[in-house]
């Protein structure tokens, strides 16, 4: 055989053995449609993706085909039923096919329009009950509605039965104001919200036409909405992709509600969506589309490509788990993460993550000296067991707690019981969910038993409900108080019955007059703001609690919150620890979660929150796992692709060291302690069992009074009044000059100044100058007229360095 025959062979075997690329596969959505009465409609979208997850829309396109003929049919777009009974819908395009159930009953019914299931819906459509409409809360010209129709009976009495604002003429519907005027047929100041003949225009006049009847007390209630499909993934501007969204009622039925839902972009310039719900791509990047209908919220994430790319992913090895989430997010937004960080850099931030301290010279030494391919996870183990651990994350949580004094809450003496409780039991890596617990079932002097504090720093009952959702579920019901949330399912129901869990709290003196008993006085109770009832106690997205007579309410909501089934509460502290270690949140700020605010790997998530809780709640067991991802230890530096990237983890964050590990680190490098009420001198400001200590550079940093359980209290972002503190400010400059100090006992050893450059460099930088630095700077030091005025400029500039005050 000749050589070229024998490479063909080759070729051809070869190509036999190869396996065959992955089909791309058509669906439909969505994949069971069921029209239930004669005038019921679906619309449906047809999606072929490909092998590498790209999404289009080719419902146009694509053909349609009914297995029994006579059950239903296609009507301007949508399915239309045409007798009882069931089939299979068939699609095909491009060479793919796909199925959907198809259910016909109930033909012979004709649904009547119903004021809150259609009525309120089209005004909601319309903006009519819009905030900066008539649903606010004085309304506009003397016509008022509930903010998103969530008071439908009020509303009710405000079309058809007010004196002054009545909108309806039962003898000429296309006469009622509720028509003509967002018809623009009489002056309008919010102009024109409807248009003659179009479907919600004739079902408000069908309504009015039926003498505008109130719905009868069996009519069945919305219970959620989905929005279909669930994820889209586009390539290029331009290109367009159709939502569709089902209600679901709680007599089973559904019902397409794509033209009566509201839909708005997270990024427009990634991806725009219209009225009707039709997407457009945009920029490349991701993006969320919310659909909005009745309470409820759902959103569709859009991932945009760039519309010429020759992307290849580059194998990137995954360390565990969290590396094969973030990979697989990454190789669909064709997103290249960057490298792992050099050994120096790790280092310098996993003592700064894990203990908030910079590493010693001997530790940097031994370190980059070690060899051993597993280095940094024994480095990460040997962390973890150290006491400025616990110490640093008692800090955190005494911020979510809100243990100061300054309120006169509590006393002094009560807070520092209160921190140290907490520091112990985080030092005894007690589990969250026992901790927490111990927290919310505390009875006791808050003396003897400082978890009781909890219910003294905060002692409203509407408050400590507010609190306990935000610190302990990541949830804030705040809006709830006063109205139905606008862009959440928490409504006025579930923030009162929430509520009813801590009305009982009673408390009294306690012996030594200075402490204070909390216990369970077993009555008491918490009304309904808007009419006055007695609200039983529920938990957050349940159904009403029975907790029986004499028993502490405050034990069946511990019980729920800290079960292993509760969808927030290991969630909630995977998002807190995740963004301590990663620069934000999976859900951003972590104590915000909502459907207009998902999470950037909700997979992820709850494979971490299954994992904590299969820990038995364990923060170092899941502090470990993030740490030894791939993704934890990339470069800050940004590649070619991923420059704009800050929501996917394909670089480390660049973060401002926090007020108190910052003049930890000055003090370290500069070998001048601070010294704080209370505690001895050389003490860490991350001791501080107070947030008023009476640290003007803390302060300025951006240290939380502790007054509010918000993450948002804790600001890490730098200021023109810091950069002006670190420049000139009598913190760096009186411990850099101090005779005390690093620089000054070195200058009396006799120590060299490239000794000392370098020493400086390892201390405040965890690396040695480059030739170039330490060229430049031993030029500059030779002419100065002062040698230790030029060290101490040295000094000055390294810790004013962005690279000093940053981990990066």
């Amino acid at each position: 055989m000749s050589f070229t025959g024998l490479a063909i062979a080759l070729l051809a075997a070869c190509s036999a053995d190869a396996p065959a690329a992955p089909p791309a596969q058509l669906a439909i959505n969505p994949a069971q449609i069921n029209l239930d009465h004669s005038a019921d409609r679906q619309r449906i979208v047809i999606v072929l993706t490909s092998p590498d997850g790209q999404t289009r829309d080719v419902t146009a396109a694509a053909q349609l085909g009914f297995a029994a003929d006579g059950i239903a049919g296609v009507e301007n777009g949508a399915l239309a039923p045409i007798a009882d009974g069931e089939t299979l819908l068939t699609a095909s395009a491009e060479g793919q096919a796909a199925q959907a159930r198809v259910i016909v009953r109930h033909m012979e019914k004709r649904r009547p329009v119903s004021f809150r299931n259609d009525v309120l819906p089209v005004l909601m459509k319309a903006g009519c009950n819009a905030g900066s409409c008539h649903g606010s809360a004085q309304g506009k010209n003397g016509f008022r509605l509930s903010l998103f129709g969530f008071e439908p009976d009020k509303d009710y009495v405000s079309l058809t039965r007010d004196v002054w604002s009545r909108r309806v003429d039962l003898a000429d519907p296309h006469r009622s104001l509720m028509l003509s005027k967002p018809a623009g047929e009489v002056a309008h100041e919010g102009g024109r919200r409807l248009e003659r003949g179009t479907p919600m225009y004739d079902l408000l006049a069908e309504w009015i036409a039926a003498r505008t009847p109130d719905d009868p007390p069996d009519l069945p209630v919305l219970t959620g909405i989905e929005c279909l499909p669930a994820e889209a993934v586009m390539r290029g501007a331009g290109q367009t992709q159709q939502l569709v969204v089902r209600a679901t009622y709680s007599d089973g039925t559904d019902r397409d509600v794509t033209s009566l839902a509201v839909f708005d972009p997270t990024d427009a310039l990634t991806a725009a969506v219209d009225a009707n719900g039709q997407v457009t791509s945009g920029l490349p990047g991701e993006a969320f589309v919310m659909a909005r209908f009745g309470t409820f919220a759902l959103v569709t994430q859009v991932i945009v490509r760039a519309a010429e790319t020759s992307f290849a992913w580059n194998d990137e090895p995954a360390a565990n788990l969290i590396d094969e989430a973030i990979h697989a997010k990454l190789r669909k937004l064709q997103i290249l993460p960057s490298d792992v960080a050099d050994d120096a850099t790790f280092l310098r931030r996993i003592y700064l993550d894990v203990l908030g301290v910079l590493p010693t010279r001997e530790e940097i030494e031994a370190f980059l000296a070690d060899a051993a391919a597993d280095k940094r996870a024994r480095l990460i183990d040997a962390l973890l067991n150290r006491p400025e651990f616990p110490e640093l994350w008692a800090m955190k949580w005494a911020e979510l707690l809100r243990i100061e004094s300054a309120s006169q809450r509590i006393s002094f003496k009560a807070m520092y019981r209160y921190n140290q409780w907490l520091r112990e039991s985080i030092l005894a890596n007690k589990p969250l969910n026992a901790m927490v617990r111990e927290l919310l079932t505390s009875e006791g002097g808050n003396f003897s038993t400082p978890a009781v504090n909890f219910y003294l720093v905060e002692t409203d009952p509407t408050l400590i409900a507010e609190n306990v959702a935000q610190v302990f579920a990541g949830i804030r019901i705040q809006c709830a108080q006063c109205h139905n949330h606008p862009f959440e399912r928490w409504t006025q129901d579930d923030y009162y019955a929430f509520a009813a869990f801590f009305p009982q709290i009673g408390k009294k003196q306690a012996e030594d007059p200075r402490e204070t008993v909390v216990f369970n006085s077993g009555a008491g109770d918490v009304r309904h703001l808007r009419d006055g009832r007695v609200m039983a106690p529920r938990v957050l997205g349940g159904a009403a609690s029975s907790v029986p007579a004499g028993v502490d309410r405050r034990v069946a909501l511990a019980d729920w919150l800290t079960a292993p089934d509760n969808p927030w509460f290991a969630a909630c502290f995977v998002d807190r620890v995740w963004a301590h270690f990663m620069g934000r949140g999976l859900v951003e700020p972590p104590d915000d979660v909502r459907v207009s605010n998902p999470p950037s790997h909700p997979e992820l998530r709850r494979e971490l929150a299954r994992l904590f809780v299969e820990s038995n709640y364990d923060l170092r067991a899941l502090v470990r796992l993030i740490c030894n991802s791939r993704a934890y230890q990339r470069s800050s530096r940004p590649n070619a692709v991923n420059a704009r990237d800050v929501r996917n983890f394909s670089r480390a964050a660049i973060r401002r060291l926090s007020a108190e590990v910052l003049l930890d680190a000055v003090c370290r490098v500069t070998g001048v302690p601070e010294k704080y009420s209370g505690l001895p001198l050389g003490a860490r400001a991350v001791q501080i069992a107070d947030a008023r200590s009476g640290s003007y550079f803390l302060d300025v940093f951006g240290r939380p009074p502790r007054l509010s359980a918000c993450t948002c209290e804790r600001s890490n972002e730098p200021t023109l009044s810091q950069a002006l503190h670190l420049i000139n400010g009598q913190t760096l400059t009186a411990k850099i000059a101090s005779d005390a100090g690093r620089l000054a006992k070195q200058l009396a050893a006799g120590t060299t100044p490239e000794a000392i450059i370098e020493d400086l460099y390892l201390t405040a930088l965890t690396r040695k100058p480059t030739a170039a630095e330490m060229a430049h700077l031993v030029a500059a030091l030779s002419a100065a007229d002062n040698p230790r005025q030029g060290l101490e400029d040295v000094y000055w500039a390294v810790l004013n360095s962005k690279e000093f005050v940053f981990n990066h």
